[in-house]
């Protein structure tokens, strides 16, 4: 079996979904061939295209943008519409984590993953959604199984064994493992030392454009 890895994240370095798609591929290590690409621009290359063609399984991690998927990424699926997969049953899964601190909120997003396959012509295996994920770079030496990683390694590795054995699975949503109020505590306390290293002062933090 061949398992191509994507990261959907802008970002090319240091994103909570390579970190994500890091830790569920130590629970898929020597039971399949691992490839692990990174869309983050909106042109797929043609040897990008040509790698997917003999994958029997995509798994998708990227982050939530406004209850969707990022723009780039939705470019990178319309163009992998057209790819000739060789494997005509190839499954698709994702993983979609979010600011917000309810799981939950990635509903919309993994909705469009199933459609996109029912649009391809894959089968779409489920998907986990990730609340908090703003605790998750904050805390990178913390152990998988620990913490407030614990519920999010739990639920990797329940989609890990479904991805070996090619089964679906009803969307999965968890949060970190740390209190809400502390959490939304740290997030705020976050933006204000931002805005503050980049010449604002906490107080605009409540600006609103006008309205015209």
């Amino acid at each position: 079996m061949k398992i191509a890895l994507i990261s959907g994240s802008p970002k090319v370095n240091n994103s909570v979904s390579g970190a994500l798609l890091k830790d569920l591929k130590s629970h898929l290590a020597k039971k399949a061939e691992i490839i692990e690409i990174g869309f983050h621009k909106t042109i797929l290359s043609e040897e990008v295209l040509e790698e997917l063609k003999d994958a029997d399984t995509l798994v998708f991690s990227c982050p939530l943008y406004v209850d969707g998927i990022p723009s780039h990424l939705l470019s990178c699926l319309i163009q992998l519409e057209k790819v000739s997969w060789q494997n005509p049953n190839i499954h698709t899964y994702g993983i979609v984590n979010c600011g917000f601190y309810e799981g939950i909120q990635a509903k919309f997003a993994l909705k469009l993953f199933e459609n996109w396959c029912a649009r391809s012509g894959c089968i779409f295996g489920g998907g986990v959604g990730i609340g908090g994920g703003g605790a998750l770079n904050a805390a990178p030496t913390v152990k998988n199984g620990h913490g407030p990683k614990a519920p999010i390694d739990k639920a990797l590795k329940i989609l890990a064994d479904n991805i070996i054995q090619q089964r679906t699975q009803e969307n999965h949503y968890v949060s970190v493992a740390f209190p809400r109020f502390l959490y939304r505590m740290a997030g705020q306390m976050g933006w204000r030392q931002m805005i503050k290293e980049n010449g604002g002062k906490a107080k605009d933090l409540g600006k609103r454009p006008d309205l015209l």
